[in-house]
């Protein structure tokens, strides 16, 4: 059980443009009836789902209605999976894949430890690298892949809580109200 959600962070955003461009695809949202234009007070997602929500949700979605809304976050943000750990981290350049946790599930802290540097000075300064233990490079922490895309670092976004699962129709006209900026989705629950 528990609550659900996923984000889907502009990974080009700056802190600059974010509030902006949230404002933008909050009004395509809001003219596409997938979300209220009201914000509410309530803890998961200020705007509700509109009448027509099914506009986000994939082929074979519809069977449930989301029963929170969006929050919309601006400014530099670690968005993570919640529960849990990532089980892994991989280098954009050599594809060296370094295992987080243990087969129990234990994180490995020696493994850890650079990549949780690099996370709290992201948050910080909004740059961090972590040298690869493959192939030696300093390699910006945005850049590497998480398992299940645990981790996402950006300034922009936009966290929808106990939806059905997005369509990349969805994910496209987001992106598309971003500027055709790349998006990612990270997915988790509480």
């Amino acid at each position: 059980m528990g609550d659900h959600f996923q984000t889907i962070v502009d990974l080009d955003a700056t802190a600059a443009d974010a509030p902006r461009l949230a404002r933008r695809v909050l009004g395509v949202l809001v003219a596409e009836g997938v979300v209220l234009p009201e914000g509410t007070d309530r803890p998961f997602g200020g705007h509700l789902p509109g009448p027509h929500w099914h506009k986000a949700v994939g082929p074979g979605e519809t069977g449930w209605a989301p029963t929170d809304g969006l929050t919309v976050y601006t400014g530099r943000t670690v968005f993570h999976g919640g529960q849990g750990d990532a089980e892994w981290v991989r280098c954009p350049r050599c594809a060296a894949t370094t295992p987080l946790l243990t087969d129990e599930y234990d994180r490995i802290d020696a493994a850890w430890e650079p990549y949780g540097r690099a996370v709290s000075r992201w948050q910080e300064t909004g740059e961090a690298a972590v040298t690869c233990p493959g192939c030696a490079a300093a390699v910006p922490l945005a850049e590497w892949t998480w398992a299940d895309d645990y981790f996402a670092f950006g300034c922009l976004g936009l966290e929808f809580w106990n939806w059905p699962e997005f369509g990349e129709a969805f994910r496209g006209l987001v992106a598309d109200a971003l500027d055709g900026h790349r998006t990612t989705l990270v997915w988790g629950k509480f």
